[in-house]
């Protein structure tokens, strides 16, 4: 099924560059910026939520300021494709792992993780992802510095 494409006006624009650029904006500060009401800017956004364009919001903690401060992307490769859904049920369960893809090429699996130090890491990779069941090996790549973190533009 297509995805009917959404359309967001001029408004709609400068409301979400605000909430991206900082989701602490006040919203009668950008009310006052597009010369309309707080509550038509909470009307706005609560459509653009239903709609499915708005994703969510959080507070975004430094890994690194907790102790995290080796981030590694790690492919699973599967005996089967068959263990996908198992490997990914057991892959919920442990903290590290803090985003998961079923992707195109030789991984069936493509994960990021966070560490304390190589050290972890390897604990990691040896105690938890190589023991499930259906993993028949992985390729690990430890990030050295992370250049890009954006979203998509409007």
């Amino acid at each position: 099924m297509k995805e009917k494409e959404l359309h967001i006006d001029g408004i709609d624009k400068i409301i979400l560059k605000s909430l991206m650029a900082n989701a602490r904006t006040p919203i009668l500060g950008i009310a006052r910026k597009v010369g309309i009401s707080g509550a038509a800017i909470h009307q706005r956004l609560r459509k653009l939520e239903a709609s499915g364009l708005i994703a969510g919001s959080k507070f975004v903690i430094n890994p690194k300021v907790v102790g995290y401060k080796t981030l590694a992307f790690v492919g699973i490769f599967l005996d089967t494709a068959s263990k996908y859904s198992e490997a990914i049920k057991r892959l919920r369960e442990i903290p590290e792992v803090i985003e998961s893809h079923y992707t195109t090429g030789d991984w069936a699996i493509f994960i990021k993780i966070l560490c304390k130090d190589n050290e972890h890491l390897m604990n990691l990779l040896n105690k938890e992802i190589q023991s499930i069941k259906g993993v028949a090996r992985t390729e690990t790549f430890i990030s050295l510095d992370q250049q890009i973190d954006r979203q998509i533009k409007l």
